[in-house]
């Protein structure tokens, strides 16, 4: 999945880190819901203004970073 464009990056909102479509929720928040167990439909639900590409994105996002680790780590 392509995450650009969904995945966004400003200095000024929760100190950098990467949020969803410039929202106040970050990539890892969306991870650790799902780390603990929350699915899909319970992350939707709670939080409306998100849509399962959103999640899809975070999940992108996060293998691509893991890859360019492993990479670095060669």
């Amino acid at each position: 999945m392509e995450y650009a464009g969904i995945i966004t990056l400003e200095p000024g909102k929760r100190s950098g880190k990467p949020c969803i479509r410039g929202l106040r929720i970050t990539v890892y928040d969306v991870l650790e819901y799902l780390a603990s167990g929350m699915s899909h439909a319970e992350i939707l639900a709670e939080f409306p203004y998100l849509v399962e590409e959103d999640i899809l994105a975070c999940l992108a996002f996060a293998a691509d970073r893991e890859r360019r680790v492993e990479l670095l780590s060669v």
